[in-house]
């Protein structure tokens, strides 16, 4: 059972998890640095539990410690009650939901552990938007992504936008991150999946024209917003395809065109 602790003091070190939370910049070296990330929200607190997620700490407003009775009981972490004023002095924006958790990472598997089992990956490259980062993640798990695969450079899928825009699904495909960029894609296709490079390029064949969804293994790769895959990451690939546009629009917002790309693949 955890321990309940009202905090009145928005310096008390024992909040040092959820300090300055709008400050991506740190957070991105810290969080991973220490081994924790945020979980925001009762559903996404839930289901990185769910997942096998060691829990830090809690930090929850009063009418939200009866929601969360059932976590409050069941696991040994301490519960900072905190009021919404407090909470937003520490954090630095005003927490809509009401809960935090400060959770524990796992380890990442390696590239070669999340293909052994696959047979639909994605592969991102330079994706360093957190909101898409989060959104390709929920579409990755509502439409049958097996695994997920992150360029060095790609944003972190456990900060706290990325999980919170997905809903908590970045805790439901494996993800890891290739060592090298473009090389490691070598690996993949060694691995059996071909590289599906999307790109609104005139060059692509519309995606459906290959079949993809009756191939074996297939990898989808998919670039930055605005920039799109790089002219590297496109020479390395097997296939250019693309999704077929009208009334002159020329590409999509790369969680929409993950989206479409997924369910072409998968059906």
């Amino acid at each position: 059972m955890s321990e309940l602790i009202t905090v009145e003091d928005p310096d008390d070190p024992r909040l040092g998890d959820y300090t300055g939370l709008t400050d991506v910049e740190l957070r991105r070296r810290r969080e991973p640095a220490e081994g924790l990330f945020i979980a925001e929200g009762e559903k996404v607190i839930r289901r990185a539990r769910h997942a096998g997620y060691e829990m830090r700490s809690m930090l929850l407003s009063a009418k939200w410690l009866d929601v969360m009775r059932d976590v409050i009981d069941e696991v040994p972490a301490p519960v900072y009650a905190v009021s919404p004023e407090l909470a937003e002095r520490v954090t630095g924006y005003h927490v809509h939901r009401g809960a935090l958790a400060s959770m524990q990472r796992k380890p990442l598997p390696t590239p070669e552990d999340v293909l052994a089992t696959a047979r639909r990956v994605v592969v991102m490259e330079s994706v360093n938007d957190h909101t898409n980062i989060g959104a390709i993640f929920r579409s990755a798990a509502a439409l049958g992504i097996d695994a997920v695969l992150l360029s060095p450079d790609c944003a972190d899928p456990l900060y706290r936008r990325s999980v919170k825009v997905s809903m908590g699904a970045v805790f439901a495909v494996p993800y890891a991150r290739l060592e090298s960029w473009p090389h490691s894609l070598e690996a993949v296709r060694d691995a059996g999946f071909p590289l599906l490079a999307l790109t609104p390029d005139a060059k692509a064949v519309p995606i459906d024209s290959l079949g993809p969804d009756r191939m074996e293994r297939v990898a989808l790769m998919l670039g930055a917003e605005g920039d799109g895959l790089s002219a590297r990451a496109l020479r390395a690939a097997d296939e250019w395809v693309r999704i077929p546009m009208s009334h002159g629009v020329d590409s999509l917002n790369v969680g929409a065109a993950a989206a479409v790309a997924f369910y072409a693949v998968t059906r």
